[in-house]
């Protein structure tokens, strides 16, 4: 019988797109703080015969802008990590042009220990607190994004795309089957390379923007499902730029068209039972149901900088676009930042509505689960139900821009230990600079209405 190899342990829609073909090339990668794989490309044969490689640490230090966070505290000695690959995400690449594997990493220093910088190491470590309780916790990400003309000035405002009819995107179409077709060719190559790397599509809708729409993902373990929104943002620009257009993920890109939102469905399962702990024997709420959405009305606006990252960010805040801007909770209630959609007892989830497209899957899964964490630890009961529009609603408990986020985040000193310290330092130093950075650029308006006004 002859010897098993390597490949013949990859999962099975991996197995399947290799059948009959040479594997060419292993691209190992690993996510940053904003969530872009960073990594490196290898031969098939090389991959083979290595367990690890390294990459420097130093990948987290990064801003988006590719600069360097000032912090005087932070090592810039760029000690290499130890990265491992985690074979049950191998995953195919079809959009390339030869026959090419991804597969996801896992971060270590010399010691074995995780790099707590790594934001799929402070997903694990969420995660495991609830495995600590005998809770599993499951979610489901909902994506959106906007399918928007290739635009190379970025002076130059976004327009959505052309559709199939010659026309360019219509807004307020939301789920129109018609607009969904007129994108016919995108959707069929983004089912395409789904199917290729073994990923379940729920389904898509056009949503209110033009050219914006939603893909919505089965529900599974976190680590899992923030692995294929990972995935699924290259699959979709990949498959966007095979039709002369970009796929965006900002949070605003248009500025009169509604923003791009991750919204996250949590539910967790008592792993003794394999029970809703959400829902009682008779399918009431339970204690537990309430104690999860307070955790998060509690919690959120102590890691809204993780769910909403970018100073681009605080503009998708704005009412009547189905956006939130508070924390109020609602069934059936669009209008809230946290919402209890229709279901029976055994899929009752509670729905976070405040995470941006932009953000880091790992991280705002993170960020979502350890609110609702506390939560249930700290046992207290929610503010009272909105069963009206929430935009009327007192409560102001979402910041309005970076800045104020960042203070939020380094003062909630409850997530860090949840979150990891040397994280928490970290990322607000990289967001920080980002912010920095920001103010230091004069903008178009500036230049219109105040060079020859003042």
């Amino acid at each position: 019988m002859a010897k098993k190899t390597w490949q013949d342990r990859l999962p099975q829609a991996a197995r399947a797109y290799l059948e009959g073909h040479r594997l060419d090339e292993v691209e190992c990668v690993i996510a940053d703080l904003p969530g872009i794989a960073r990594g490196k490309a290898v031969p098939a044969a090389k991959f083979a015969r290595q367990e690890y490689f390294y990459l420097p640490e130093s990948i987290f230090f990064q801003t988006i802008t590719g600069d360097w966070s000032e912090d005087e505290n932070l090592d810039y000695v760029e000690r290499d990590m130890i990265l491992k690959p985690d074979m049950a995400t191998t995953t195919a690449a079809p959009w390339t042009a030869d026959w090419t594997l991804q597969v996801i990493h896992d971060a270590f220093d010399r010691n074995d220990r995780p790099v707590q910088l790594a934001p799929r190491n402070v997903l694990k470590r969420v995660v495991a607190l609830y495995e600590a309780q005998g809770w599993k916790p499951v979610v489901a990400p909902e994506m959106e994004f906007y399918l928007v003309a290739r635009n190379l000035d970025p002076a130059k405002t976004i327009e959505p795309m052309m559709g199939r009819s010659g026309r360019p995107a219509a807004a307020r179409q939301a789920y129109s089957m018609t607009a969904v077709d007129e994108f016919g060719p995108v959707i069929d190559d983004i089912y395409d390379f789904a199917e290729a790397q073994g990923f379940e599509i729920d389904g898509i809708t056009q949503e209110g923007g033009a050219g914006q729409l939603e893909i919505n993902l089965r529900h599974g373990d976190p680590v899992r499902l923030a692995d294929e929104v990972f995935y699924f943002k290259r699959l979709i620009r990949e498959a966007a730029l095979r039709h002369d257009c970009f796929a965006t993920f900002m949070a605003k890109p248009i500025a009169d068209e509604p923003g791009s939102a991750m919204h996250i469905h949590h539910s967790i399962v008592d792993t003794a039972t394999g029970a809703n702990i959400f829902a009682g024997r008779q399918g009431g709420d339970t204690d537990a149901f309430f104690h999860f959405i307070a955790g998060l009305q509690d919690h959120l606006p102590g890691v809204i900088a993780l769910l909403a990252p970018y100073v681009n960010s605080y503009r998708r805040y704005v009412r009547d676009h189905s956006a939130p801007i508070n924390l109020e909770w609602g069934r059936d209630n669009r209008t809230t930042g946290i919402r209890v959609p229709l279901s029976g007892p055994e899929a009752r989830r509670v729905e976070n509505r405040i995470a941006g497209m932009d953000a880091n899957p790992y991280l705002a899964v993170a960020a979502s689960l350890a609110a609702g964490y506390l939560g249930l630890i700290e046992e207290r009961r929610p503010r009272a139900q909105i069963r009206h529009e929430a935009y009327e609603a007192s409560a102001a408990d979402i910041p309005r821009d970076l800045a104020a986020a960042l203070e939020l985040f380094e003062g909630a000193v409850e997530m860090h230990e949840i979150l990891g310290p040397e994280f928490v330092r970290i990322y607000a130093s990289v967001k920080r600079a980002e912010h920095a950075e920001f103010l230091g650029v004069i903008s178009p308006w500036e230049r219109e209405h105040l060079l020859l006004n003042v």
